[in-house]
């Protein structure tokens, strides 16, 4: 190590604890998706699996941004797990979520990362279309009702940018400077179709302007660009600042799920992606800045191991639902029991 990369100051008011965390949770979110495509192919998935590789450290920074503590929520997409588990989700959470199971926490009446834990901080998508924008105005606008100093996250994708629930919600959200930040994830793709299809701007957060917000852009493959963008907005949004419109630029090295081959996309377009690395590009910069040893990023991967593994034996032979818990908790009480559909315990 050389003495100006000792040197090197810490970015962003960030600790070197809070550094090395930043990657453990990136690795979190790598290892246990590239679990979930093993399992998958076992046929231990029910139903789809989607990837959020390449996108980690937009998910990571940005829910790294929010306080905790002070009760901030986010509502994730399906390629946000890693924001979840920056928030308080668990592997073991996330792995019987998707393989059904009774013990889940939706107990097997939602997959993927679809549930919700207010406590913890998350709220989960009932649609990727640009509603949550919307719920999450509603969230925001109670934020603002009791005067707590609380602050909102929702994620968009560009896609959905383009949808009507995104201009209803961003516009609701200017007029009442609600405390609400909307992250729009460029990832190049809405599925398998291209952003220069769908919209006439050339970045998103040209929107934020129609709008009269803020809006910030960053590096969505720079998992520090991606902490300070975010935590100028959510700064902006816990002062009485208002919504702010962050893009940012990141891809989508998958294709929209396990059963996507991809073949609309061409192959050296992913390859210089590839070379873009958020893991790979934040494990460089800790090294040569003097951030992180060899050693310290050792120890995160074999406990990032050792967590899943942990995780997996635990959970995948546990049972599926019992048929006859179908209706539990949809009913606010019991039916009358001559009713044939239904079947109490």
């Amino acid at each position: 190590m050389t003495t100006a990369a000792r040197k090197a100051a810490l970015p962003a008011g960030l600790t070197r604890a809070q550094l090395l965390e930043l990657y453990y949770w990136m690795r979190l979110t790598r290892s246990l998706e590239e679990k979930l495509v093993a399992l998958y192919r076992q046929t231990k998935v029910v139903g789809g699996l989607f990837r959020s590789l390449g996108q980690e450290a937009d998910a990571v920074g940005s829910a790294f941004a929010l306080d905790r503590t002070k009760g901030d929520i986010l509502s994730p997409l399906i390629r946000n797990l890693g924001s979840m588990l920056v928030q308080g989700a668990t592997p073991i959470e996330v792995l019987r979520q998707y393989m059904a199971k009774a013990d889940s926490p939706t107990r097997g009446r939602e997959l993927n990362i679809h549930f919700n834990d207010l406590a913890r901080g998350y709220l989960g998508q009932i649609s990727h279309l640009g509603d949550m924008v919307t719920v999450m105005c509603g969230v925001a606008l109670s934020f603002k009702i009791r005067k707590e100093p609380r602050v909102g996250l929702v994620y968009i994708g560009d896609g959905a940018m383009s949808t009507g629930a995104f201009h209803e919600g961003i516009n609701f959200a200017a007029v009442q400077r609600l405390p609400l930040v909307i992250v729009a994830e460029n990832n190049g793709y809405a599925y398998s179709t291209p952003i220069h299809k769908q919209t006439a701007v050339k970045f998103l957060v040209e929107k934020a302007a129609g709008y009269g917000v803020a809006g910030d852009q960053a590096d969505g493959n720079d998992v520090l660009a991606v902490y300070e963008v975010t935590k100028r907005a959510v700064d902006r949004a816990r002062s009485g600042g208002g919504v702010t419109l962050v893009e940012l630029i990141t891809y989508r090295r998958k294709g929209h799920a396990e059963h996507d081959n991809q073949g609309y996309v061409p192959k050296e377009e992913i390859e210089a992606w590839e070379a873009r690395d958020p893991i790979d590009r934040y494990l460089r910069q800790l090294e040569t800045s003097g951030w992180a040893s060899r050693a310290d990023l050792s120890a995160i991967d074999a406990r990032v191991t050792s967590e899943i593994d942990a995780a997996v034996a635990q959970c995948e032979n546990e049972p599926f639902p019992a048929p006859a818990t179908a209706l539990d908790g949809v009913l606010a009480s019991a039916p009358a029991a001559d009713l044939e559909w239904y079947r109490s315990l």
